[in-house]
């Protein structure tokens, strides 16, 4: 008996090498990574620096993209005995049918597998060099590769059961739809769908993350594989019975299944010289500072000894406190790339934008005609000055700017202390004019 075991392994042993290097399953690999590099690499401006940016565009792409190739690939593989004709002359091989499903379907879930961490490193490496705090999530990355390895196996049992040829086209646009629909759903169950949207710039998943999501697509991956493959089909109850459990976890527990990050979420300043603001931004853009500080220079530096003038801008990210000024909004991949500002003087444009916005209500202003519009002219006039713009947005604010130019410094840093002074009214007879 102990002879006949291990001749049997032998044959399985090969036969897996075999399949591992000829056939469908290597170029599975190549697709899987290209599928991955060459929408991500189009988009490098909007995750290079970030690493919750970095693996949610990773997430995505893996779901909608390389997810349902992967059960293309996979149903293909399953029909190969069907367009050979060579189906009835497997049912005579000593292998039992789940070891033969296994050996034929272990390749293309391996082979994508290793096109999924070719290009998790790739992208890793990426942004490794302009990444501030925080780090790559590992409890991602296994769902992930858990996802490839349980399509794959469900693929490959589609192919050997439906012998259109057409199936492994049509399966993988029925994935990418059942992958992606449910984002659309404003319900927890959405989390069920393994290509659900993770928003990881400034949260984590839980610990038990992984665990579970695991379960759940194994679960039904082995559900689908014993029901069709093994002697005993009432063993699928097993995994089945663990893929109900772990839904169960994951569809009440919704957007808990990630918490905020507290190392990402706290403050990372500079140090501010004599007579500077400080500039306060979260951790995970820490790198960002330099090209910000760069970018507000000639901003503080008009306003310095102004009465008055914010000692602190803090990114809204954040949220500024009494006292704070916002900073201009820096977007990657709008006016951020590899932690450098594209556009300085439009970002110090953005911040004295909202160093001199007014939150009023509707008609922005008690007042009407002229007398209401004075204020605006005079706040398009203030935030040309301070950014160095060329011109005000307004031209009927080119004279406003002119006057607080010509103004002697002491005179218009005493007008700037009174102006700054009556930013949170609504009332134009308050605001001083120019």
């Amino acid at each position: 008996m102990t002879t006949t075991i291990a001749s049997t392994k032998a044959p399985a042993r090969a036969a897996l090498r075999t399949e591992l290097r000829r056939g469908i399953a290597p170029w599975t690999g190549s697709a899987v990574a290209l599928t991955l590099l060459v929408p991500l690499w189009s988009k490098a401006p909007q995750w290079q620096g970030s690493w919750g940016e970095t693996q949610s565009q990773l997430h995505a792409a893996t779901a909608l993209l390389s997810a349902p190739l992967v059960a293309a690939a996979a149903c293909w593989q399953g029909g190969r005995e069907h367009r050979r004709r060579t189906a009835e002359l497997l049912l005579s091989v000593p292998r039992s049918r789940l070891a033969q499903v296994t050996t034929a379907a272990t390749p293309i879930a391996l082979w994508a597998a290793a096109g999924y961490l070719l290009a998790l490193g790739v992208v890793f490496a990426a942004t490794a060099p302009y990444a501030g705090a925080g780090g790559p999530s590992l409890s991602i990355a296994a769902t992930d590769l858990g996802l490839l390895l349980s399509i794959g196996f469900v693929g490959f049992v589609v192919g050997r059961l439906v012998r259109w040829r057409l199936i492994a086209p049509v399966l993988a646009a029925a994935f990418y739809v059942l992958l992606g629909a449910p984002g659309y759903v404003e319900s927890n169950a959405r989390f069920l769908s393994p290509g659900e949207e993770y928003m990881l710039e400034r949260s984590v998943p839980v610990w038990w993350f992984a665990p579970v999501l695991l379960a759940w697509t194994g679960g039904i991956a082995a559900t689908v594989l014993l029901a069709y493959a093994a002697r005993r089909r009432l063993l699928a109850v097993v995994p089945f019975v663990l893929a109900v459990a772990a839904g169960a976890v994951i569809a009440p527990t919704g957007a808990d299944l990630f918490r905020e990050n507290p190392a990402l979420a706290r403050r990372v300043c500079t140090v501010p010289a004599a007579g500077t603001p400080q500039i306060c931004v979260k951790a995970s853009d820490a790198p960002v500072l330099p090209s910000v500080s760069e970018a507000l220079e000639g901003m503080f530096s008009r306003l310095e000894g102004v009465p008055g003038a914010p000692a602190v801008y803090v990114d809204t990210g954040i949220g500024p406190k009494d006292g704070e000024a916002a900073l201009g909004a820096a977007t990657r991949g709008w006016n951020l790339t590899r932690n450098r500002l594209t556009d300085p003087r439009a970002y110090a444009s953005n911040t004295a934008l909202t160093l001199v916005n007014r939150d009023c209500p509707d008609g922005r202003r008690t007042g009407e005609g002229k007398r209401a519009k004075r204020p605006d002219l005079t706040d398009d006039a203030v935030r040309t000055w301070l950014a160095g713009d060329r011109s005000p947005w307004d031209p009927e604010a080119r004279p406003l700017v002119a006057r607080l130019t010509a103004m002697p410094d002491t005179e218009r840093k005493a007008w700037l202390g009174r102006y700054l002074a009556t930013l949170k009214s609504c009332t134009p007879s308050e605001v001083p004019a120019l």
